[in-house]
């Protein structure tokens, strides 16, 4: 493997990709009005469609390693992509709810509030929680939302690797 492909231009081209995918569905979420609440098939469109676009990104590694790759190598690729579509859709996110439409967030309060009481909760644990909503630190929130999708690359990238994974010594 002395001729090893650079991950990073792989990273970096995929990332973006995921990520622009990302900020186009949440723009089409926020022009049909859904942003607050995109229903579970939304949801799930969201997760899927660039978790496919993850994938190709290890595939594309791999074969730009002439066909070989570990899983370690496979997993640091597609968590790294999953890092630069977190950055990218945690950013448009903190755009859209605090510069284009800062009406966003209490929109998303009132969907948990209704959710909450759907669910039979206590009046009381429901404000509690409510509170909590309104007064995170947007930081914060990114923080662990970058976790959240450090960690999505990683089961997704995990199972992609262990699937694809190819070394020389398999070869022969």
């Amino acid at each position: 493997m002395e001729n090893q492909a650079s991950s990073k231009s792989i990273i970096l081209n995929y990332g973006l990709y995921t990520g622009v995918l990302s900020i186009l569905i949440a723009v089409i979420l926020y022009a049909f009005g859904k942003s607050a609440n995109p229903g579970l098939i939304m949801a799930i469109v969201s997760f899927v469609a660039p978790s496919i676009l993850l994938v190709l990104g290890i595939k594309k590694f791999k074969e730009a390693n002439n066909g070989f790759m570990s899983w370690g190598q496979g997993v640091k690729v597609g968590v790294g992509i999953a890092l630069v579509w977190g950055l990218l859709a945690l950013s448009f996110q903190f755009l859209l709810e605090n510069v284009i439409d800062p009406g966003l967030i209490e929109q998303k309060i009132q969907v948990t509030k209704t959710a909450l009481e759907n669910w039979g909760m206590n009046q009381d644990l429901i404000d509690q929680q409510i509170e909590k909503q309104r007064n995170q630190n947007p930081l914060l929130a990114s923080a662990l939302g970058l976790i959240f999708f450090a960690i999505i690359g990683f089961v997704v990238s995990a199972i992609a690797a262990a699937i694809m994974k190819q070394s020389e010594e398999e070869q022969y």
